[in-house]
């Protein structure tokens, strides 16, 4: 292994840990009896799933295609702003160092975009963009629930800008290319509108979910591989159920139940950032470790049944929501969390596998 990789494994460390103790305070919020140190974290599920675990992960797989050691900064901030709230210092120093990364990874996205001026690398761009904002409304008004929607919107742009580069292989009419841009117009709307008036800005962010998963079933080249056999299908099949979930949060938020306090906020909530963007983790994940760690990732047909198991514990956690049960509500938590635990378990076992280092697989899925 290189220095360069080298470089790479303690960020990938702080960024797992980051989504462990992110999982168990998830549990503690659910009444589940949790060990303390990750129990008093409950309040700040969020901020470690979606900061220093997705934004350690993206910001180091955008450092490593840049090839530039300044990139670096951003993974190894937003790591740090998660073990600064395990640590438990004072919220303010993750404030500062998610604020940090963002703006690195926002200056990476403008040199990618003013080497290659396209919709997607705006579409990246826009979403570190969304990230830092969400940051600031965090460290300026001191509350995690104005900055949620940009979180979001950081992921949901990052998944959609990278998956909108991929129909570079596909003719798209012009029309379509719009209508895609005005889905994440309305969705980067939405979230500003709702620092003011949260009914409309939500409601005009739900309706921007629901249209950017109706796009994506439409024109996403998932659905021509899921026709496809072995990893591509695979990854197609993770893709088209994530879009799935995507369009659920649409309609749930149309309803209000992104709105705080909403007692289907919850199913909203994590039909975005379970149904949809771990699956899309679970799909992408044989590419984007060998990416990282030039380690082989020999695909199993294993691999769907975590997937099966997240789509079926989040129905259930669908479920207990909209139907009152907190019962039943609190064991798809349970569920949840023990299925990212497989998943983990199985690209342990699968890396143990192809040890030899080795290029990243075809990621034209």
């Amino acid at each position: 292994m290189s220095s360069a990789q080298a470089w790479r494994l303690p960020w990938l460390g702080l960024a797992a840990l980051a989504l462990l103790c992110g999982a168990l305070a998830g549990l503690a919020r659910l009444g589940w009896a949790v060990p303390a140190a990750t129990a008093s974290l409950a309040g700040w599920h969020g901020a470690l799933m979606i900061g220093a675990f997705f934004g350690g992960v993206i910001s180091l797989e955008r450092a490593v295609a840049l090839n530039r050691r300044w990139a670096l900064l951003a993974p190894a901030a937003a790591g740090l702003s998660g073990l600064s709230l395990i640590a438990g210092l004072p919220p303010l120093a993750a404030q500062w160092l998610q604020t940090l990364a963002a703006v690195v990874l926002l200056a990476g996205g403008v040199q990618v975009l003013r080497r290659q001026a396209a919709a997607f690398t705006l579409t990246l761009a826009a979403a570190a963009l969304c990230w830092l904002i969400g940051n600031l409304a965090w460290l300026l008004g001191g509350d995690v629930q104005p900055a949620i929607p940009w979180w979001l919107a950081f992921l949901i742009l990052t998944i959609a800008g990278e998956r909108l580069e991929l129909t570079r292989l596909l003719p798209l009419a012009p029309s379509a290319r719009r209508g895609f841009a005005l889905a994440a117009l309305a969705l980067g709307s939405g979230a500003a509108l709702s620092l003011w008036r949260p009914d409309i800005g939500l409601q005009l962010y739900a309706a921007a979910l629901l249209a950017l998963a109706v796009w994506l079933l439409r024109h996403d080249i998932a659905r021509r591989n899921a026709r496809q056999r072995g990893l591509i299908r695979y990854i197609a099949v993770a893709l088209l159920c994530g879009y799935g979930w995507l369009a659920i949060a649409g309609v749930l938020g149309l309803t209000g139940a992104l709105l705080p306090g909403h007692p289907w906020r919850d199913a909203a909530l994590h039909a975005i950032g379970l149904g949809f963007v771990f699956s899309m983790v679970f799909g992408h994940a044989p590419i984007i470790i060998p990416a990282l760690t030039r380690l082989k990732l020999p695909y199993r047909p294993a691999f769907y049944a975590p997937l099966a198991a997240l789509h079926l514990s989040l129905l259930l956690r669908l479920y207990g929501m909209l139907d009152g049960a907190f019962a039943w509500r609190r064991a798809a938590g349970l569920l949840n969390a023990l299925t990212l635990l497989c998943f983990l378990a199985l690209l342990l076992s699968s890396l143990r596998r192809g040890r030899a280092p080795s290029h990243s697989p075809d990621s034209s899925s």
